[in-house]
């Protein structure tokens, strides 16, 4: 990270090569949209195409909230059908498709239905918002809402972190 001036999305490490007179850098993977459930690894977007190729399921969002000594809570945001509710029998249909497709360690722990979900202005999911979000963090802090297609969507999460942090 170079405050100010420029983030990158990968875990990187960069080495200097004195041989070559020159820095080289060995690339991790993606930091932002992965999720680790008990040391296992997975990229959220599979965890979407397995979700969203339900048909009742016509979007969804994952974070994984890490606590440092307690134990991790993912919870799962979908947007449903119209006319649809998020039920039991759906939740157990939904976790069933994660577990089948992913495994038993991705399932969330929480499912919650929302009429629409945080996207930036180019579409993409605000995975990592939303998790500093439920962290706590400020909202102005983390997002800049002219840059959203539904700014209006915050106001449930940030809600959702009050109960959560207990006010």
């Amino acid at each position: 990270m170079f405050p100010g001036v420029w983030r990158h999305g990968d875990w990187i490490r960069l080495m200097p090569h004195a041989e070559l007179g020159a820095t080289g850098a060995i690339i991790y993977g993606r930091s932002d949209a992965t999720i680790n459930r008990h040391g296992v690894r997975m990229g959220t977007s599979e965890l979407y195409r397995a979700v969203e190729a339900l048909p009742e399921v016509l979007d969804s969002l994952v974070v994984d909230l890490e606590y440092l000594g307690r134990e991790s809570w993912m919870p799962l945001f979908v947007v449903l059908r119209p006319g649809l509710t998020l039920d039991a029998a759906l939740t157990l249909r939904i976790k069933a498709e994660v577990r089948r497709a992913l495994s038993p360690r991705h399932v969330p722990d929480q499912l919650f239905q929302l009429d629409g979900l945080p996207r930036t202005l180019s579409g993409k999911k605000m995975e990592l918002p939303v998790k500093k979000l439920l962290l706590g963090a400020d909202p102005d802090s983390v997002m800049k809402r002219d840059a959203m297609v539904n700014a209006d969507s915050i106001g449930w999460f940030v809600a959702l972190a009050r109960q959560r942090a207990g006010g």
